[in-house]
């Protein structure tokens, strides 16, 4: 009933929110990816997005299709795997940003191993300026990480560096102030920041975005872990720069009145360095895992 091309193109859509970033990640026109959407909706007899020119919004039936979709492509897969007889094999070192701790990220990576018991998976969690500059330096093979968003995004992303492979956007959000429900920020002194250690990203933009807009700041607490940081918020102690979609339980967006100038977008990609046989095919298995399920990836578990 349900064509695993069209799944799959309704998983790109649903999880960038774009028509245009899904043919850009899928390798397809825009007008096909429209198209896959058009016959997927006609085949469950129901709109599964609603449309118009802000943007694209899942309905409540294309919420369920998530699941669906998933359960659907997962059997497919294992299916192709168990009749072609593949079996992935080899060393797998993996990076992810701490954001993606809270996450369902442990779901997909606890199939991803029971599917591909063969793959020997190395998890390494660090702040995504650190994860990007292990790969570059070739110590780690795929990383899941976030980017600054104001950076040029042109066919599949930024032109790879040397020794490493190209990237794919799993999806995109906006950076935020955070803070406790009843910190009060005085205007007539300097804006209490938590942030991560250099080269963390949320941190390089807040002290930039403060700067540009002439407000004085100074350092409450820094921390490289994200549950430290996250403590200090609730605690009262300062603000914090954090992605909206990942908004962690115990503390709320810093509203508007308080002042504080506007953070910019934030992608978060997927990219490969340039291994070659097993491992590249291993990191191709789990950078497609991550993908069919990046939705999962902005909801707390």
């Amino acid at each position: 009933m349900y064509e695993p091309n069209q799944l799959r193109t309704f998983l790109a859509v649903a999880q960038t929110l774009s028509f245009t970033q899904a043919a850009r990640r899928l390798g397809l026109r825009q007008s096909t990816v429209s198209q896959h959407v058009r016959r997927l909706e006609e085949a469950a007899g129901r709109p599964l997005f609603v449309r118009d020119t802000h943007g694209v919004e899942l309905t409540e039936d294309g919420e369920a299709m998530l699941g669906f979709a998933r359960t659907i492509l997962a059997a497919h897969e294992r299916a192709a795997a168990f009749f072609t007889g593949t079996r992935l094999r080899g060393r797998l070192r993996f990076g992810a940003s701490e954001d993606f701790v809270t996450t369902r990220l442990p779901e997909i990576l606890e199939t991803f191993r029971r599917e591909h018991p063969e793959v020997d998976l190395e998890l390494t969690v660090e702040l995504s300026g650190t994860l990007q500059a292990r790969l570059e330096a070739g110590r780690l093979d795929l990383v899941l990480a976030k980017r600054r968003g104001d950076r040029a995004e042109s066919g599949g992303g930024d032109r790879a560096e040397a020794g490493v492979g190209g990237e794919e956007l799993v999806w995109q959000d906006v950076l935020v102030w955070i803070g406790a429900p009843r910190l009060r920020l005085d205007p007539e002194r300097p804006v209490p920041l938590i942030v991560f250690p250099p080269p963390g990203i949320t941190r390089a933009r807040a002290l930039e975005a403060l700067q540009a807009q002439g407000r004085p700041w100074r350092i409450a607490c820094t921390s490289s872990s994200l549950s430290a940081n996250v403590a200090a918020a609730r605690a009262g102690l300062g603000v914090m720069a954090h992605t909206r979609g990942l908004l962690p339980a115990g503390l709320v967006e810093v509203p508007a009145r308080a002042g504080l100038p506007e953070l910019g977008a934030v992608n978060f990609v997927l990219r490969k360095g340039r291994r070659r046989g097993a491992t590249q095919e291993a990191a191709d298995a789990l950078a497609a895992a991550i993908l069919a399920g990046g939705d999962r990836l902005h909801r707390p578990r």
